[in-house]
């Protein structure tokens, strides 16, 4: 039998890799990490997509104010960017960027699948995202997996199954997962401010929801908040178009079984 540690944060990525782990037939742990960020809300939704999920093993590791800096993430007197469009998006790191987050989860992740017997974790990086997040690099993880098997003297695996997906590719292969990921989704959290539902125009919301266009299907996140009558119905063509069943099936293809989902691992 497979095991894997999954890094659960609570939003998108993260809620896809659980799903894509077990359709892989991992059986799965969790692990949330509370480091203080504002938007805290995602803690309860990692809880609700283990649930979901019915994971058994779902830890919330609290760290503290380690990350307490420059980062409006973690800083509340920082000003969180809002931005018209993605184009308006500038290049290189951004003032989101939370120095070591990666790092220190992947770490921290990699001393608990050690306690476990677990020798793999699976993580929701994406390269990208690495526009202004170099801890979102192939050549991170390849880096990192290496020193964590020279620290431990045991090889931990890293898998990262979007690490070269467009957000459009990760919402196919959501949606050609069983049904459950999908309604994981729909409480999965992505805005940086914190707040449900996502209408404020920070960059993490305006990528989900291009992704999202771009792939054809409404995110369900946002039905959910429509059906609560928290928010309008989005003008895009994703939201006025019901997407047959045949067309469901001809789009995804063969989204889980391609060939740029990588399992990256340091050559021994």
């Amino acid at each position: 039998m497979k095991h894997a540690l999954v890094i659960l944060s609570g939003g998108q990525d993260s809620v896809t890799c659980l799903f894509w782990a077990i359709s892989q037939g991992y059986t799965c742990s969790a692990l949330t990490f509370d480091y203080g960020q504002l938007h805290s809300i995602e803690i309860e939704s990692a809880k609700k997509a283990a649930e979901l999920a019915k994971i058994d093993k779902h830890e919330i590791l609290s760290i503290g104010p380690l990350f307490s800096g420059k980062s409006p993430l973690t800083n509340k007197d920082i000003k969180l960017d809002q931005f018209s469009s993605l184009e308006d998006f500038t290049s290189g790191i951004q003032n989101t960027f939370v120095p070591g987050r990666n790092l220190l989860f992947l770490s921290l992740a990699a001393n608990k699948a050690y306690s476990m017997d677990i020798d793999t974790m699976i993580t929701g990086i994406c390269q990208e995202d690495f526009g202004g997040y170099p801890d979102c690099r192939i050549d991170f993880v390849k880096s990192l997996e290496e020193t964590i098997s020279l620290a431990m003297e045991r090889k931990i695996k890293i898998l990262t199954p979007l690490m070269d997906l467009k957000k459009s590719d990760i919402v196919l292969m959501a949606k050609g997962l069983p049904k459950k990921c999908w309604e994981a989704l729909s409480f999965s959290h992505t805005s940086y401010d914190g707040k449900y539902p996502p209408t404020s125009n920070d960059h993490a919301n305006l990528l989900r929801a291009r992704g999202f266009e771009e792939a054809g299907y409404p995110d369900p996140l946002v039905e959910r908040a429509v059906r609560e009558n928290l928010m309008e119905l989005p003008k895009t063509k994703n939201y006025e178009i019901k997407v047959t069943t045949l067309s469901v099936s001809d789009r995804i293809g063969n989204i889980l079984e391609m060939p740029y989902i990588k399992v990256y691992e340091v050559a021994t």
